[in-house]
Parts: C-alpha cells; structure tokens; sequence
C-alpha cells in the first residue's frame, strides 16, 4: 500500500503454449486467475492504467488473413491462446464498468538477448544454446511452419508508447514478415558459422502452421512500428549468447 503505481504492465504468465496443451487446468488458474487478482486490485488501488503482453501468434485463424489483422476473429486453437483472449475480455469489461484503462499488446514470437533457452523457451534462444554447445538440434514438424519474429528492443517501445497513449484496445506487435524456421536455421547457422545439421521430429499440438501480424494499426495509432529485421537482430542475439557461453 505504501507503493502508489499509476500503471501496471502484465507480463507474468506460463508461456509454453505445449503445457497449456498438456495442463490446461493449471493453465487457467495461472493466467486468468493471477490476471482477474491483478485487475481486481487496480480497481481497488485505482490505477489509472493496463498494459497488457498478450498474443497475437496464437489468437488468429491462420484461414483468414496474413498478416492478421486486429479487426479479424480470434479463434485460438490452443488453451495458452484462449487463456490469453479471456484476459483481453476481462480487460474489456473493467474498462467498461470500472473505466480502467488499457491495451492489449498482441506480441509475434519475441526474441532476443538474455531470452532463456532452457525449458519454456523461444526457438532462436534454443537453437542457439545447442549449437554454441556443438549439440544438434530439433526442429519440430517439416519446419515449413512461418513465424513473425520481433525483437526484444521494439517490443520494450511498443510498451512505452503504449503507456503514453490514450487509446483503448488490442495492437498488434509484429514485423509483418513470416520467416520459416528452415530459413530461421539458415539465418543462425551463418551468423555462428556452423554446419550443424538439424534433426527433424514430430510438429507440436495446438501450434499453428502460418503466423504473421500486421502492424498497421499499432503504426497509425501508438506510432510504433519494428525498427531491427531479422538479420540484425539475430546477429545481436548470437553475439550475446556467444559472449555469454
């Protein structure tokens, strides 16, 4: 109580979109009702402001448009992505009866230094542990599967301006670009120059084929958009965890 916050960023969650497959019971009571425990004490301490990490990746029908766009349905097809639109829902309804602010930032897949690389972890944090350790890694599936990838640096502005602006609502973080995770391995084998072959293993359940987010929205509205491509930051992101080993 003695702390007077005027805005909370949420970005505590289990994050492992596998283990809300397997665990969706633990996933609920983690993530929606640690969020509802958040937004019931901002209602009571008044903050003035929500911000919160959501997905973009896990939301969208990749049947419908790519890049998604925020206007399109959302049909998760995993616990992770349903836990994730139920908090959006509940941030709609504090705002509407209790006037809390807030936006939904809808992340593509984020990376960059200092990711962990153990257990819950962004490919390219994984991929580059193991090859720096000279081990072989696993792509899951054919590895034709597209991603968007963002980097940590423009996802912390898209936070910020987030927290200066005052609109209401869901934006989407993403770079507008889908890189398949065959191309992704090219991109990291050259910047740690190996010739590591990859091994290939089963496609992960509840995981979708295509993603990619358009930024249009979080451009003309929050002013954001990604400034580091992809070659640039896994470049930054190999340095680290090469100086890191």
């Amino acid at each position: 109580e003695s702390e007077k916050p005027d805005a909370v960023f949420h970005l505590a969650a289990q994050i492992d979109v596998r283990k809300s497959v397997a665990d969706p019971i633990s996933d609920i009571k983690q993530d929606i009702v640690g969020a509802v425990n958040l937004l019931e004490n901002c209602k009571k301490y008044k903050i003035k402001k929500f911000i919160l990490s959501s997905t973009g990746g896990a939301l969208y029908d990749e049947a419908d448009k790519i890049p998604a766009v925020e206007g399109q349905p959302e049909k998760p097809i995993s616990p992770y992505g349903i836990v994730k639109l139920t908090i959006e829902k509940y941030l709609h309804y504090y705002n509407q009866v209790f006037g809390l602010s807030y936006i939904a930032l809808r992340y593509s897949n984020v990376y960059g230094p200092r990711q962990n690389s153990k257990g819950e972890a962004g490919v390219i944090s994984v991929f580059c542990d193991k090859l720096l350790d000279g081990q072989t890694p696993t792509v899951n599936g054919d590895g034709l599967q597209t991603r968007d990838y963002v980097y940590v640096d423009d996802v912390v502005r898209a936070n910020l301006l987030a927290l200066e602006s005052d609109k209401i609502g869901a934006y989407n973080v993403g770079t507008k670009v889908e890189t398949n995770v065959n191309e992704l391995v090219e991109v990291i084998k050259n910047n740690l120059n190996t010739e590591i072959e990859f091994n290939y293993g089963p496609a992960n359940k509840g995981e979708v084929q295509r993603s990619c987010l358009d930024y249009s929205k979080s451009k003309a509205e929050l002013g954001w958009e990604p400034e580091v491509n992809l070659e640039q930051g896994i470049k930054k992101t190999v340095e680290w965890f090469k100086d890191n080993k």
